[in-house]
Protein backbone atom coordinates (compact mmCIF):
# COMPACT_ATOMS: atom_id res chain seq x y z
CA UNK A 1 0.00 0.00 0.00
CA UNK A 2 1.20 3.33 -0.74
CA UNK A 3 1.97 5.76 2.11
CA UNK A 4 1.76 9.62 2.39
CA UNK A 5 3.88 11.09 4.90
CA UNK A 6 1.57 14.53 6.39
CA UNK A 7 4.11 16.78 8.00
CA UNK A 8 1.79 18.98 10.49
CA UNK A 9 3.01 21.44 13.36
CA UNK A 10 -0.83 22.39 14.19
CA UNK A 11 -0.26 25.92 12.36
CA UNK A 12 -2.92 27.78 10.76
CA UNK A 13 -2.07 25.65 7.65
CA UNK A 14 -2.74 21.98 9.14
CA UNK A 15 -6.06 21.29 8.21
CA UNK A 16 -5.36 22.15 4.72
CA UNK A 17 -2.15 19.99 5.08
CA UNK A 18 -5.11 17.01 6.19
CA UNK A 19 -7.39 18.22 3.93
CA UNK A 20 -4.55 17.63 0.72
CA UNK A 21 -3.51 14.50 2.31
CA UNK A 22 -6.82 12.88 2.18
CA UNK A 23 -7.63 14.36 -0.92
CA UNK A 24 -4.93 12.45 -2.09
CA UNK A 25 -5.21 9.37 0.28
CA UNK A 26 -8.31 8.66 -1.51
CA UNK A 27 -7.07 8.71 -4.94
CA UNK A 28 -3.83 6.80 -4.45
CA UNK A 29 -5.51 4.34 -1.90
CA UNK A 30 -2.53 5.03 0.15
CA UNK A 31 -2.20 5.15 4.09
CA UNK A 32 -1.27 8.58 5.75
CA UNK A 33 1.54 9.09 8.45
CA UNK A 34 1.23 12.31 10.26
CA UNK A 35 4.69 13.19 11.57
CA UNK A 36 4.81 16.08 14.14
CA UNK A 37 8.35 17.16 14.98
CA UNK A 38 9.82 18.02 18.95
CA UNK A 39 12.76 20.35 17.26
CA UNK A 40 14.89 20.69 20.24
CA UNK A 41 17.03 23.81 18.97
CA UNK A 42 12.91 25.99 18.65
CA UNK A 43 11.75 24.34 21.56
CA UNK A 44 15.04 25.14 23.51
CA UNK A 45 14.24 29.02 25.22
CA UNK A 46 16.83 31.92 24.34
CA UNK A 47 18.18 33.14 27.98
CA UNK A 48 21.05 35.17 28.89
CA UNK A 49 23.60 33.97 31.22
CA UNK A 50 23.05 36.56 34.55
CA UNK A 51 25.08 33.79 36.17
CA UNK A 52 28.80 35.82 36.84
CA UNK A 53 27.03 38.64 38.99
CA UNK A 54 25.17 35.82 41.59
CA UNK A 55 26.90 34.23 44.25
CA UNK A 56 27.21 30.43 45.07
CA UNK A 57 23.94 30.17 46.08
CA UNK A 58 22.35 32.39 44.37
CA UNK A 59 23.57 31.01 40.86
CA UNK A 60 23.09 27.13 41.92
CA UNK A 61 19.19 28.25 42.93
CA UNK A 62 18.85 30.08 39.13
CA UNK A 63 19.79 27.10 37.29
CA UNK A 64 17.58 24.51 38.72
CA UNK A 65 15.10 26.45 38.34
CA UNK A 66 16.06 27.01 34.44
CA UNK A 67 16.17 23.33 34.46
CA UNK A 68 12.79 23.01 36.03
CA UNK A 69 11.46 26.22 32.90
CA UNK A 70 13.17 24.10 30.47
CA UNK A 71 11.63 20.52 31.76
CA UNK A 72 7.90 22.17 31.95
CA UNK A 73 8.46 23.78 28.65
CA UNK A 74 9.29 19.79 27.33
CA UNK A 75 6.50 18.39 28.51
CA UNK A 76 3.79 21.47 27.32
CA UNK A 77 5.16 20.74 23.94
CA UNK A 78 4.91 17.36 24.34
CA UNK A 79 0.71 17.59 25.09
CA UNK A 80 0.93 20.00 22.31
CA UNK A 81 1.80 17.62 20.15
CA UNK A 82 0.05 14.87 21.11
CA UNK A 83 -3.14 16.92 20.56
CA UNK A 84 -1.96 17.78 17.23
CA UNK A 85 -1.67 14.29 16.23
CA UNK A 86 -4.80 13.34 17.66
CA UNK A 87 -6.47 16.07 15.98
CA UNK A 88 -5.24 15.04 12.69
CA UNK A 89 -6.41 11.69 13.10
CA UNK A 90 -9.89 12.91 13.87
CA UNK A 91 -9.81 15.06 10.81
CA UNK A 92 -8.30 12.52 8.56
CA UNK A 93 -11.04 9.62 9.55
CA UNK A 94 -13.44 12.32 9.27
CA UNK A 95 -12.24 13.05 5.36
CA UNK A 96 -12.53 8.89 4.65
CA UNK A 97 -9.22 7.90 5.21
CA UNK A 98 -8.86 4.38 6.26
CA UNK A 99 -5.35 3.96 7.94
CA UNK A 100 -3.85 6.80 9.67
CA UNK A 101 -0.93 6.12 11.55
CA UNK A 102 0.83 9.08 13.76
CA UNK A 103 4.56 9.73 15.28
CA UNK A 104 6.18 12.64 17.42
CA UNK A 105 9.63 12.40 16.96
CA UNK A 106 12.56 14.58 18.62
CA UNK A 107 15.32 16.47 15.93
CA UNK A 108 15.26 17.86 12.51
CA UNK A 109 12.06 17.32 9.92
CA UNK A 110 14.79 16.97 7.44
CA UNK A 111 16.62 13.99 9.12
CA UNK A 112 12.87 12.39 9.93
CA UNK A 113 11.71 12.74 6.21
CA UNK A 114 15.03 11.12 4.77
CA UNK A 115 14.77 8.08 7.33
CA UNK A 116 11.11 7.48 6.98
CA UNK A 117 9.75 5.34 3.64
CA UNK A 118 6.65 7.89 1.84
CA UNK A 119 5.52 7.41 -1.67
CA UNK A 120 4.25 11.45 -1.49
CA UNK A 121 4.96 14.31 0.92
CA UNK A 122 2.48 16.71 2.16
CA UNK A 123 3.50 19.78 3.54
CA UNK A 124 2.17 23.09 4.45
CA UNK A 125 3.48 26.25 2.78
CA UNK A 126 3.89 28.01 5.79
CA UNK A 127 4.54 26.98 9.34
CA UNK A 128 3.49 28.70 12.85
CA UNK A 129 6.72 30.44 12.59
CA UNK A 130 6.55 31.74 9.22
CA UNK A 131 6.41 35.49 8.50
CA UNK A 132 2.69 35.93 6.51
CA UNK A 133 3.38 39.38 6.27
CA UNK A 134 6.10 39.27 3.98
CA UNK A 135 4.98 35.82 1.95
CA UNK A 136 7.87 33.98 4.24
CA UNK A 137 7.98 30.13 3.29
CA UNK A 138 8.35 27.21 5.79
CA UNK A 139 12.06 27.12 7.44
CA UNK A 140 11.89 24.19 6.63
CA UNK A 141 10.42 23.79 3.07
CA UNK A 142 13.33 24.24 1.05
CA UNK A 143 15.45 21.58 2.76
CA UNK A 144 12.60 19.32 2.09
CA UNK A 145 11.77 19.86 -1.29
CA UNK A 146 15.43 19.80 -2.34
CA UNK A 147 16.10 16.52 -0.28
CA UNK A 148 13.17 14.47 -1.34
CA UNK A 149 13.22 11.72 -4.08
CA UNK A 150 9.77 11.66 -3.58
CA UNK A 151 6.86 14.39 -5.05
CA UNK A 152 6.36 17.00 -2.20
CA UNK A 153 2.76 18.86 -2.09
CA UNK A 154 2.94 22.20 -0.91
CA UNK A 155 -0.26 22.92 -0.08
CA UNK A 156 -2.39 26.22 -0.05
CA UNK A 157 -4.02 28.27 2.82
CA UNK A 158 -7.33 25.97 2.03
CA UNK A 159 -7.99 23.00 0.17
CA UNK A 160 -10.32 23.45 -3.05
CA UNK A 161 -11.60 20.54 -5.15
CA UNK A 162 -8.70 19.22 -7.48
CA UNK A 163 -10.64 18.18 -10.49
CA UNK A 164 -7.75 20.53 -13.34
CA UNK A 165 -3.92 20.57 -13.15
CA UNK A 166 -1.16 22.99 -14.55
CA UNK A 167 1.86 21.13 -15.44
CA UNK A 168 4.64 23.79 -15.94
CA UNK A 169 6.96 22.55 -18.94
CA UNK A 170 10.57 23.23 -19.41
CA UNK A 171 12.17 20.42 -20.85
CA UNK A 172 13.63 19.65 -17.94
CA UNK A 173 14.57 15.92 -16.34
CA UNK A 174 12.19 16.79 -13.56
CA UNK A 175 9.07 18.56 -15.73
CA UNK A 176 9.24 15.17 -17.40
CA UNK A 177 9.57 13.24 -14.44
CA UNK A 178 5.88 15.51 -13.42
CA UNK A 179 4.85 14.35 -16.91
CA UNK A 180 4.96 10.75 -16.04
CA UNK A 181 3.96 10.85 -12.67
CA UNK A 182 0.50 12.32 -13.75
CA UNK A 183 0.51 9.83 -16.93
CA UNK A 184 0.88 6.69 -15.23
CA UNK A 185 0.26 7.25 -11.40
CA UNK A 186 -3.37 7.27 -9.66
CA UNK A 187 -3.27 10.89 -7.62
CA UNK A 188 -4.28 12.78 -11.22
CA UNK A 189 -6.08 10.22 -13.45
CA UNK A 190 -8.70 11.44 -15.18
CA UNK A 191 -8.36 15.26 -14.35
CA UNK A 192 -8.00 17.99 -16.93
CA UNK A 193 -4.36 18.81 -17.76
CA UNK A 194 -3.17 22.13 -19.63
CA UNK A 195 0.62 21.90 -20.27
CA UNK A 196 2.04 25.09 -19.94
CA UNK A 197 5.47 26.59 -21.79
CA UNK A 198 6.55 30.15 -20.76
CA UNK A 199 9.32 32.14 -22.28
CA UNK A 200 10.48 32.15 -26.25
CA UNK A 201 9.92 30.14 -29.34
CA UNK A 202 12.28 27.32 -28.70
CA UNK A 203 12.03 24.31 -31.62
CA UNK A 204 13.60 22.10 -28.91
CA UNK A 205 11.11 22.66 -26.18
CA UNK A 206 8.31 22.41 -28.04
CA UNK A 207 8.97 19.08 -29.38
CA UNK A 208 9.84 17.98 -25.68
CA UNK A 209 5.80 19.91 -25.04
CA UNK A 210 4.38 17.27 -27.81
CA UNK A 211 5.89 14.36 -26.46
CA UNK A 212 4.74 15.03 -22.83
CA UNK A 213 1.23 16.07 -24.63
CA UNK A 214 1.13 12.65 -26.49
CA UNK A 215 1.94 11.03 -23.03
CA UNK A 216 -0.23 12.61 -20.99
CA UNK A 217 -3.00 11.87 -23.94
CA UNK A 218 -2.39 8.17 -23.86
CA UNK A 219 -2.54 7.95 -20.20
CA UNK A 220 -6.03 8.95 -20.84
CA UNK A 221 -5.79 12.75 -19.53
CA UNK A 222 -7.68 15.20 -21.98
CA UNK A 223 -4.55 17.77 -22.59
CA UNK A 224 -4.75 21.64 -23.89
CA UNK A 225 -0.65 22.86 -24.62
CA UNK A 226 0.18 26.46 -25.00
CA UNK A 227 3.24 28.49 -25.21
CA UNK A 228 3.16 31.98 -23.99
CA UNK A 229 5.56 34.85 -23.70
CA UNK A 230 6.88 36.26 -20.78
CA UNK A 231 8.61 35.14 -17.52
CA UNK A 232 7.31 32.10 -15.41
CA UNK A 233 7.56 33.64 -12.21
CA UNK A 234 4.21 35.98 -13.31
CA UNK A 235 2.79 34.36 -16.30
CA UNK A 236 1.92 30.75 -14.30
CA UNK A 237 0.54 32.65 -11.39
CA UNK A 238 -1.57 34.54 -14.11
CA UNK A 239 -2.69 30.94 -15.74
CA UNK A 240 -3.73 29.62 -12.22
CA UNK A 241 -5.96 32.49 -11.23
CA UNK A 242 -7.34 33.11 -14.60
CA UNK A 243 -8.43 29.41 -15.59
CA UNK A 244 -9.33 28.65 -12.03
CA UNK A 245 -6.65 25.61 -12.16
CA UNK A 246 -6.40 23.83 -8.73
CA UNK A 247 -3.43 22.63 -9.35
CA UNK A 248 0.60 23.53 -10.12
CA UNK A 249 3.19 20.56 -11.24
CA UNK A 250 6.33 21.56 -12.32
CA UNK A 251 9.95 20.21 -11.70
CA UNK A 252 12.04 21.92 -7.90
CA UNK A 253 15.16 23.71 -8.38
CA UNK A 254 16.67 22.45 -11.83
CA UNK A 255 19.68 24.76 -11.30
CA UNK A 256 22.45 25.59 -9.55
CA UNK A 257 22.59 27.22 -5.88
CA UNK A 258 25.32 30.08 -7.19
CA UNK A 259 22.43 30.58 -10.62
CA UNK A 260 19.87 31.32 -7.74
CA UNK A 261 21.39 33.22 -5.90
CA UNK A 262 22.12 35.51 -8.44
CA UNK A 263 19.00 35.56 -10.31
CA UNK A 264 16.71 33.67 -7.87
CA UNK A 265 14.38 30.62 -7.68
CA UNK A 266 11.62 30.05 -10.08
CA UNK A 267 10.56 27.50 -7.84
CA UNK A 268 10.88 29.27 -4.66
CA UNK A 269 9.01 32.44 -6.25
CA UNK A 270 6.11 30.31 -7.28
CA UNK A 271 5.61 28.44 -3.98
CA UNK A 272 5.66 31.54 -2.23
CA UNK A 273 3.30 33.24 -4.38
CA UNK A 274 1.01 31.58 -6.40
CA UNK A 275 -2.26 30.56 -4.36
CA UNK A 276 -3.01 26.76 -5.36
CA UNK A 277 -1.06 23.79 -4.18
CA UNK A 278 2.04 22.77 -5.81
CA UNK A 279 3.33 19.37 -6.64
CA UNK A 280 6.83 19.46 -6.82
CA UNK A 281 9.39 16.83 -7.90
CA UNK A 282 13.18 16.45 -7.87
Amino acid sequence: MPDILTCTDGSIYAASVYDHAAWAALRMDAAVHVLHMLDPHRERAAMADFSGNLGPDERDALLEDLVQLEESKARVAQTRGRAILQAARDHLGAAGVALVTAEQRHGSLIEAVETLRADLIVIGKRGESADFAKLHLGANLERVIRGSRQPVLVTSRAYKPITRVLIAFDGSPSAKKAVDYAATGPLLRGLACTLLSVGKENAAIDAEREKARARLEKGGAAVTSHLLPGEPEKVIPEVLEKEEIPLLMMGAYGHSRIRQLIIGSTTTAMVRTCRTPVLLFR
